[in-house]
């Protein structure tokens, strides 16, 4: 099973607005060109868990799940997520080697919402709304482009566990 990017979004430093991009550079060890991660300018860059921040992804199903159950309405790049996917369950890729398009990445954690989140877009309820599904931090493996509608593809035996939470319910 296969899923793709729906939009890509990146912010120049901390705490500025996330701008919708329609390409990206994922360079390996950095993050995405532009990006304040990328830069050494994000709000945890300094973070003393050394946790990698090359890579953030989002599921739009969790999005509309969001808005739907808990009548929270988080707008375009508003999740300060890189990548919004679609068809791919992104809690399993945890400890998991996937391809964006040409860019190989790796599952670390996941992103769990942090009261940053809703402090920023003072919008209560979306910490809690986010929690356990708040997307997946991953590590660029491998440089390349990525673009949306790119493929999301699971490396090796893991791709079945990675079927959208969709696909489970039906």
């Amino acid at each position: 099973m296969t899923g793709q990017i729906e939009a890509i979004h990146t912010a120049p430093e901390a705490g500025a607005p996330m701008e919708e991009r329609d390409r990206v550079e994922a360079v390996s060890g950095r993050g995405l060109r532009g990006d304040r991660y990328f830069l050494d300018r994000g709000t945890y860059s300094d973070s003393a868990r050394g946790v990698s921040r090359e890579l953030s992804l989002i599921e739009r199903e969790t999005l509309d799940a969001v808005e739907r159950d808990y009548g929270v309405a988080v707008g375009q790049g508003e999740h300060r997520r890189n990548l919004t996917t679609a068809g791919v369950g992104l809690n399993r890729l945890v400890g998991t080697r996937f391809r964006v398009g040409e860019v190989a990445c790796e599952g670390v954690e996941l992103c769990e919402p942090c009261s940053y989140l809703e402090r920023l877009l003072d919008r209560e309820g979306i910490h809690d709304a986010l929690v356990h599904r708040g997307g997946l931090r991953a590590r660029i493996v491998s440089d390349g482009t990525i673009e949306p509608g790119a493929p999301i593809e699971i490396v090796g035996d893991a791709a079945d566990a990675a079927r959208s939470r969709l696909a489970d319910s039906s």
